[in-house]
């Protein structure tokens, strides 16, 4: 039987991870759907090595230990100077040079991923399930930070958040705080395409790069295992999780 006492926090992330202290049974997971965890989950799954960057500063040092890696990333939506790609999950998903490592950078995607000392799960539409497996089976606590702009949840995020929270609840979880089974009873029951025509989809309709969007609704829950970043690199959990769909 699962303790009673196992809790579940959704958090927003605004630059830095507060009041988190973890023990061998806690977990953190970063969400960032457009794009960032995303297009690292994509790469994984593909074959592809992935290491996310907090900064362009950081970029140099990753990249002269790897041989000929991709530079995949925006700041402030835009690509920077010498990069490959955008942050894409439809277009590191169209590549056939997996054997090249990918640097991956985002204006607040990767921050949230490498704020995590001591490793963090990575959570998008295409894990919802496996993750809400995974961690029933091995963590008691669990954090589950979505990427906040302004001092709010981009709606996508809230609802993968409230997806994971609630199949955690179903686990025999409880919400450890009012504001997390707010938007647990925001989002949680609504269909993926329930964040369809927020600031984020608004935002790739008009910088015409709706593919990602496309992608990111036709590969929900179709990866059964999770994804985890320590030490710089992002890695199949091994073993996986498994679920039935």
């Amino acid at each position: 039987m699962i303790a009673s006492k196992r809790l579940v926090t959704i958090s927003c992330f605004h630059g830095e991870i507060n009041g988190f202290h973890r023990t061998g049974r806690d977990a953190l997971v970063a969400v960032d759907v457009i794009r960032a965890t995303t297009t690292a989950v994509t790469a994984v799954a593909l074959g592809r090595r992935c290491f996310p960057v907090p900064a362009i500063e950081a970029v140099a040092r990753v990249q002269a230990r790897l041989d000929r890696p991709l530079l995949v990333g925006e700041l402030g939506g835009h690509m920077p100077h010498g990069f490959d790609l955008t942050n894409s999950p439809a277009a590191i998903a169209k590549r056939n040079d997996v054997w090249r490592p990918m640097i991956l950078l985002s204006t607040s995607g990767t921050r949230l991923v490498c704020a995590a000392r001591g490793g963090v799960y990575l959570g998008c539409l295409r894990n919802q399930a496996a993750l809400v497996q995974y961690l029933t089976e091995h963590h008691d606590n669990v954090i589950i930070a979505g990427v906040g702009t302004r001092g709010e949840f981009r709606e996508e995020d809230a609802l993968c958040c409230a997806w994971i929270a609630a199949g955690l609840l179903d686990a025999g979880y409880n919400v450890a705080d009012a504001d997390t089974m707010d938007i647990i009873n925001r989002w949680a029951a609504r269909p993926a395409q329930a964040f369809v025509g927020g600031k984020s989809t608004e935002y790739l309709r008009v910088t015409n790069q709706l593919d990602d969007l496309q992608f990111i609704l036709d590969h929900v829950n179709d990866l059964d295992w999770v994804a985890y970043c320590a030490d710089e690199e992002v890695i199949r959990v091994p073993g996986g999780a498994g679920f039935s769909r």
